[in-house]
């Protein structure tokens, strides 16, 4: 079974992601370090984003802002309809439970955990009832090939497994983006590849949005819209 389309969510708003003057400045002792600079950026709903750029280049900084990771020092950011500029932390956290979905390049797989508790563990957090999040879960697992694999722990997985297991924990909640920080960059290139494919596959057949943030060529093919980031700015 696949995963529900996201059409099922009730959604009032088109654009994704909203940014007016965005900055993120980080102090570190005496000095301050830049890590985005004054962006304008408006990604409307259902694209398929790549974000690329070299190492220091703001790639990593802008998805914590996106994800609520991490808060503007000035500037507007408007996330899936929620206005993430100075909210409080309890805010923050529900955001990233209900709105956003979020792929690392570490897997951040809870080790004692079996896949299917992993995937099940954000709406568990998020209050949803667990017969049918367990549900939900499995429906994922099916689709990304892992249900055989839904009783064994990271341990005992491949990095592409762990991987897929994280775009299923990603999707959980249903969320109205996907973000994903080089999401190939602990995969062999045939794992990237397939990695790749399934989120250009959540874009193109379920509508969902995707920011992908990668050095990779891989995800170029699947763009329907590409930013290049130096120095914080966006320059393409």
């Amino acid at each position: 079974m696949k995963p529900q389309s996201p059409e099922r969510s009730t959604r009032t708003f088109s654009t994704a992601v909203y940014a007016c003057k965005l900055t993120r400045i980080y102090p570190i002792g005496s000095m301050q370090v830049t890590g985005i600079d004054s962006i304008d950026l408006s990604i409307p709903d259902g694209e398929m984003v790549v974000i690329k750029g070299e190492s220091g280049s703001g790639k990593s900084t802008l998805l914590s802002l996106l994800a609520g990771l991490d808060q503007p020092t000035a500037g507007t950011l408007i996330v899936a309809g929620h206005d993430l500029d100075g909210c409080r932390q309890a805010d923050l956290t529900d955001f990233r439970r209900r709105a956003v979905g979020i792929v690392f390049q570490s897997f951040n797989l809870l080790p004692t955990l079996t896949v299917l508790e992993n995937v099940c563990l954000p709406a568990l957090l998020a209050g949803r009832a667990l017969t049918p999040v367990r549900s939900r879960a499995a429906e994922l697992l099916k689709w990304l090939g892992m249900h055989p694999r839904r009783n064994h722990r990271p341990r005992q997985l491949s990095g592409g497994e762990m991987q897929r297991t994280a775009i299923a924990r990603a999707l959980i909640n249903d969320p109205a983006i996907v973000l994903a920080d080089e999401p190939t960059g602990n995969l062999d290139s045939r794992n990237a590849g397939r990695v790749m494919a399934l989120l250009a596959d959540l874009n193109r057949r379920f509508k969902r949005t995707i920011v992908v943030a990668t050095h990779s060529d891989l995800a170029d093919p699947y763009a329907t819209l590409t930013l290049k980031l130096r120095d914080g700015r966006v320059v393409a």
